[in-house]
């Protein structure tokens, strides 16, 4: 399966991005700040592969969330290429009667089976998971 992108320069480090059918994205560095820069987009595409395995998961577990959000942080290297070597992800899960062992699987299964970013990474990834009973 290829997927195909597309990304037109628009000026500085500014690019519009686009992959398939999809809405476009703007890319940008720090410092023309009109987008998140491609190491950015890179994690957001980490933290939203998983999350969408574990709300997946977890529906077809039928858990009932009130609300689910996803907190992730890269540490990257310091010498170029600069990649990320560390991630730190933790999911945070709102409902009543959420069982930690369906959340654990959820994420072990997004880890290890379904997330083809994660499985595309260089880095030791590391998650943890906090379940609030109410929203």
């Amino acid at each position: 399966m290829a997927l195909k992108a597309q990304l037109k320069w628009i000026d500085g480090m500014q690019f519009i991005a686009r992959s398939g059918n999809s809405p476009a994205v703007v890319l940008d560095s720090h410092e023309g700040g009109s987008g998140p820069s491609p190491m950015e987009l890179f994690l957001l595409g980490v933290a939203g592969c998983t999350a969408m395995d574990v709300i997946s998961i977890m529906q077809k577990k039928r858990v009932h969330l009130t609300d689910f959000h996803v907190n992730i942080i890269g540490e990257r290297a310091e010498e170029h290429p600069k990649r990320y070597t560390n991630i730190h992800i933790e999911f945070v899960l709102h409902g009543e009667g959420i069982k930690p062992k369906a959340v654990e699987q959820a994420i072990q299964l997004s880890e290890t089976k379904y997330c083809g970013a994660m499985a595309s990474l260089n880095a030791n990834v590391e998650s943890t998971y906090r379940i609030d009973a109410k929203k």
